[in-house]
């Protein structure tokens, strides 16, 4: 049994129109015990026909916040959190924002390649699936190793472009990919940071969370032990979006703990 969603996005993220109060009682609602609001962080991210910022208030977001963490106090766990989108030369400037507030957990993720969202269409009309696979893995690593500074805690989502790919994963392989994920595994743990598993591959009908069965398994058999769960959820409903699925995959590749952050501090919670 899954108690904590660690990924999730209010109308303080440019993506989502949900109030965060909201996002809180249907956290209640599901008897989640634990909750880690995520807003989204992207700068520079270019001009798009969403007319998308991913810019964040973040005065406004920690007030409105800590303002729920208090109301609710004696009904759930409210974290604050962030999820910063990572390119190779960020990294000093999203450091200056996580040492200015007392963020609980922080996700890097990567959501562009050469300047080009995985979402738009043209990114795989340019570059086919596996070329565009490819290209973002080799953005992860680049930006693994780019952003040394920041403390965050996991990569998010490790394929989340294969949700926008034409055929979505069903010409995902594994193994076309095998030495560059390993790779990306091998360097994160040798940092101390883990992997977000991410149950919005299945809500998309990917069959699959991001990331994919096999990335998980890889993960678990080279000694990875820092995995956090989330829905990714900008709507309340999609909250803890089939853990109950997400549970069984996990304990299927081997994991006997998920992770929730407190004060950018890692607790083991066991997966019941």
């Amino acid at each position: 049994m899954i108690i904590s969603d660690c990924h999730l996005h209010s109308s303080f993220s440019s993506d989502s129109d949900a109030p965060l109060e909201s996002m809180v009682q249907q956290a209640i609602h599901r008897n989640l015990k634990a909750i880690c609001m995520t807003e989204h962080l992207d700068y520079d991210y270019p001009d798009n026909p969403e007319h998308l910022s991913f810019l964040l208030d973040f005065d406004a977001y920690k007030e409105k916040l800590f303002y729920l963490k208090e109301k609710y106090a004696d009904q759930i766990e409210l974290l604050f959190g962030i999820e910063m989108g990572l390119m190779d030369y960020l990294g000093t400037r999203y450091k200056k924002v996580a040492d200015a507030y007392p963020f609980d957990f922080i996700i890097g993720s990567s959501h562009l390649v050469n300047g080009i969202d995985p979402y738009e269409p043209e990114y795989f009309r340019e570059h086919g699936v596996f070329k565009g696979m490819q290209l973002y893995f080799e953005s992860i690593l680049n930006n693994i190793e780019s952003c040394t500074e920041l403390d965050y805690q996991v990569y998010g989502h490790l394929d989340y472009a294969i949700r926008y790919a034409p055929d979505k994963n069903t010409s995902f392989r594994f193994s076309d990919y095998q030495d560059i994920i390993e790779e990306i595994l091998k360097r994160l743990i040798r940092k101390d940071k883990g992997i977000e598993v991410n149950s919005t591959g299945l809500r998309y009908g990917l069959g699959q969370p991001n990331p994919h069965f096999d990335i998980l398994k890889c993960y678990h058999d080279m000694g990875g032990e820092i995995l956090t769960i989330g829905s990714d959820a900008h709507k309340p409903e999609h909250m803890a979006y089939a853990f109950d699925e997400i549970s069984t995959i996990l304990r299927r590749a081997g994991f006997q703990h998920y992770t929730l952050f407190r004060g950018r501090q890692p607790y083991d919670i066991p997966l019941i």
